[in-house]
């Protein structure tokens, strides 16, 4: 029997259409740096009410979305991380066996299929013990250290949406080392480093805050001793300065936090490292040890940038959206001084392209002060001015950003340099 249409079915197109038409970004209470203005002015990302809380990310900011992964994987590739990636939807009793049932149904997306509950992950964890529990596992393949760049959703009130501070669905650069309990130090310090060399490269300062047993948690007060004194050991051996949280750690074992400071003085939670002894309990995990028995290895869980959306909301507004050359969606920008020019130029623009260069061209019939102002106002790295000398000598006027021109600049040599800056993501 056909479903019976619903008044809603009647609806005119036109109507339902700006009902979930874009949605509209009060400035009025924002600052000029607020990464939900930078985004709207250079062309970033939008939201809308069709999917509240999740990013419409437009082709400049997936840019820097995907730089910041490619960035990820180089680094988790060269400390011999393994990458994967699990569903994201997943039977409900998962998420009871993992113990996230308890703190996370409220936020968990459900669904129902054959007459099986199913929930979209809110993070990335579980699926990572069937990766390991797929096959059996000997000393000899530890540490196993993997990594998902997992999508994830969490349900939040519309109240508490903030840009990309806040979202329903996020990519979680999750990352989890099986080992053993002896190699659990050298594995913590290995991470420790690893988000150095990331916060590093981004110029953002941090701190450090040992987060210990929380109220509500999983697994006997023996097993927390164990895992807060492990911690603790290791950041006192690597010397480093450290705040106590107490009852700020996970639900099913302590953690060391990194709390990055931005431009403005604020401090973001970003990366962290955490210890579980509970959930290979949990799922079973095991390994033969050398005496070819039967052991349970320990679990740390880390993530580094956190949620990447919020990472890059944080890095906008820290940089105010003056991005280094290698994150610049445009990194290049190239000007026609006259129209006779614009031939010239265009050939260069190719160059440029074919280089593997992000490059665009403004040959639009306007002064070189507008388009050079144009220029600077999306943030751009490089503007190259194309005129009769620059043509007549096959050289090139470059206006590096905040800095003033240079005239004369050979074309191989301003290529090298700059394949270089991002190379060495300058």
């Amino acid at each position: 029997m056909p479903k019976k249409e619903t008044k809603e079915d009647k609806i005119d197109p036109k109507q339902l259409l700006r009902q979930i038409s874009k949605t509209k970004l009060d400035t009025s209470k924002l600052k000029e740096n607020d990464h939900r203005i930078l985004g709207q002015k250079l062309d970033l990302f939008s939201f809308s009410e069709t999917a509240p809380g999740m990013v419409f990310w437009h082709d400049k900011g997936l840019i820097i979305y995907n730089e910041l992964i490619a960035f990820w994987r180089e680094a988790h590739r060269k400390a011999d991380y393994q990458e994967i990636s699990t569903p994201q939807i997943l039977d409900k009793r998962l998420w009871l066996i993992s113990g996230h049932w308890d703190k996370y149904k409220d936020n968990i997306f459900l669904s129902t299929y054959e007459d099986r509950e199913f929930a979209v992950k809110p993070m990335n964890c579980p699926g990572g013990m069937f990766v390991y529990k797929s096959s059996p596992k000997s000393y000899k393949q530890l540490p196993l250290r993997v990594g998902e760049l997992g999508i994830v959703h969490r349900q939040e009130l519309s109240g508490v949406l903030a840009g990309l501070f806040r979202v329903i669905r996020f990519t979680q650069d999750d990352a989890h080392i099986f080992c053993t309990e002896e190699q659990l130090a050298d594995e913590i310090i290995g991470i420790m480093n690893l988000i150095d060399e990331f916060y590093k490269k981004f110029g953002l300062p941090y701190h450090t805050e040992l987060s210990t047993r929380p109220e509500k948690r999983i697994g006997s007060d023996a097993i927390w001793d164990k895992a807060e004194k492990i911690l603790k050991d290791v950041l006192e051996a690597k010397n480093m300065d450290y705040k106590l949280n107490p009852g700020d750690g996970a639900f099913y074992g302590p953690k060391i936090d990194f709390h990055i400071k931005d431009s403005l003085g604020r401090t973001w939670q970003c990366a962290t490292i955490q210890l579980d002894f509970a959930m290979p309990e949990r799922f079973e995990l095991v390994y033969k040890g050398s005496d070819n028995e039967d052991h349970r290895p320990a679990m740390l869980h880390t993530v580094t940038y956190g949620s990447v959306e919020r990472f890059i909301g944080v890095l906008l507004e820290h940089t105010n959206g003056v991005l280094p050359v290698w994150l610049s969606p445009v990194q290049v920008n190239i000007i026609s001084f006259t129209d006779k020019n614009i031939p010239t130029a265009e050939r260069v623009l190719k160059t440029f392209k074919d280089e593997g260069i992000r490059a665009e061209g403004d040959f639009v019939a306007s002064t070189v002060n507008d388009k050079v102002r144009n220029a600077e106002l999306m943030k751009i790295p490089y503007i190259i001015v194309i005129g009769d000398k620059e043509e007549a000598n096959s050289t090139l006027a470059v206006r590096a950003r905040g800095k003033k021109p240079q005239f004369g600049v050979k074309i191989d040599d301003f290529l090298e340099q700059i394949k270089t800056e991002i190379k060495e993501r300058k």
